[in-house]
């Protein structure tokens, strides 16, 4: 499909019926469920694959971000994974034929302390070794890339510098699902709606399928990419995982006139925004802090975050709130996902991404459609073997995940 091209065709996939078996079952119809059966299609040959989706195709967290996408994290590991996904995305659109709304405008990382700007650098010197572009800009670098930045010293928290990596951006996050489901779809993989999983078929220490509200799917390999409700799933065959599940809210404006175009982040006040396209600042906060399954969050933190966007951007003041929603993130011990093969042989895992899942959509996907096909971890996905948290071998990324876990 030429992205230039604006005609809409009549269906983006197929309506698929379950069959009674597939080589391959992937439960969880998110951006990383959708690219690990694309990718299971288009670069190993299996096409034989059915995504399992409790509700709608990409309405938990693919529909709950904000579509921000960047690289500059500290650890190598990190590093690697995340920045594997910033090349894919830089070709996404032509690889999957769709326009996506691909943006690199820029993601700047506020520091408003002698504490922060030292964690900055530090950060991105680690970044720079990693080959990964980053600069430090003084306050008033800052408002020349973004004029509505406060930088006064008067404000509670100075702005003191930032970190700025110029290949970072934004997405259309619907596209995205959509470029993938359409892509599968064509290569021959079944998407199937609605379709809940509620057991797992094992027999010695090895699984042979599902159990679902349409019917059991038998399967040799099921991998579970269902971020929040992945340890929910596990449970039902006594692997407990490690993770938390917290909501973690962002909100629109109404349209506005272009204001800022590139994306502003700020761990130490808790808030960031970028503006979409047809208009809307699209802004995120820090999570609430109890556990829970709920798409929505405390009015508290809503408060929290206005007031930190005020006071960096006064322009915002009388910007009229539109909606809010929660998105579920899947916390890990050290803010890293865990990705690769379980203790029952044909059960793979894809889950704890935190705040980081939509950016890491394209390297998940590839990684994870390649640990399955292979039966062993792809070398990027091996530090993130659930035995790490036995090993204590932990990639410890809360400092880099712009909001606190």
């Amino acid at each position: 499909m030429d992205p230039t091209d604006t005609a809409r065709p009549d269906r983006y996939w197929r309506a698929a019926e379950p069959k009674p078996s597939y080589e391959a079952v992937v439960v969880g119809g998110g951006g990383h469920g959708l690219a690990t059966a694309y990718e299971l299609a288009a670069r190993h040959g299996i096409t034989d694959v059915a995504v399992l989706e409790k509700g709608w195709l990409a309405g938990g967290n693919m529909a709950r971000n904000t579509t921000i996408i960047r690289s500059n994290y500290l650890w190598d590991e990190s590093a690697a994974i995340y920045e594997h996904a910033l090349k894919l995305w830089e070709g996404l659109e032509e690889e999957l034929g769709t326009e996506l709304q691909f943006s690199q405008r820029g993601v700047m990382n506020l520091s408003h302390d002698v504490g922060d700007v030292r964690a900055s650098k530090r950060r991105l010197h680690a970044n720079r070794l990693n080959g990964i572009d980053a600069e430090w800009l003084e306050p008033d670098d800052i408002v020349e890339i973004c004029p509505i930045v406060n930088i006064s010293p008067d404000l509670r928290y100075p702005v003191l510098g930032a970190t700025f990596q110029r290949r970072g951006g934004t997405a259309r996050h619907d596209k995205v699902a959509w470029g993938y489901a359409t892509g599968a779809d064509r290569l021959g993989v079944d998407i199937v709606e609605h379709c809940e999983v509620t057991g797992f078929d094992l027999d010695g220490g090895r699984v042979h399928g599902v159990e679902t509200t349409r019917g059991t799917i038998h399967a040799e390999k099921v991998a579970l990419v269902a971020a929040g409700h992945t340890s929910a799933l596990t449970d039902m065959v006594g692997l407990r995982l490690p993770l938390q599940s917290h909501p973690l809210q962002a909100l629109v404006s109404v349209l506005l006139e272009p204001v800022i175009d590139t994306v502003v982040m700020s761990n130490k006040v808790h808030v960031y925004v970028s503006q979409a396209d047809k208009g809307e600042l699209v802004m995120g906060a820090g999570i609430d802090p109890y556990i829970g399954y709920g798409q929505r969050g405390s009015f508290h933190v809503i408060e929290h975050q206005m007031a930190a966007a005020v006071e960096l951007f006064p322009i915002f003041a009388h910007a009229k709130l539109l909606r809010t929603w929660g998105g579920i993130v899947d916390v890990s011990p050290d803010a890293s996902p865990i990705l690769g093969l379980t203790p029952i042989d044909g059960l793979f895992l894809n889950c704890g991404w935190g705040t980081g899942g939509f950016k890491a959509t394209p390297a998940s996907g590839a990684v994870f459609a390649a640990t399955i096909a292979r039966d062993e971890p792809h070398p990027l996905a091996r530090p993130y073997a659930l035995e790490r948290f036995t090993t204590g071998a932990l990639i410890d990324e809360h400092g880099a995940a712009a909001v606190a876990h």
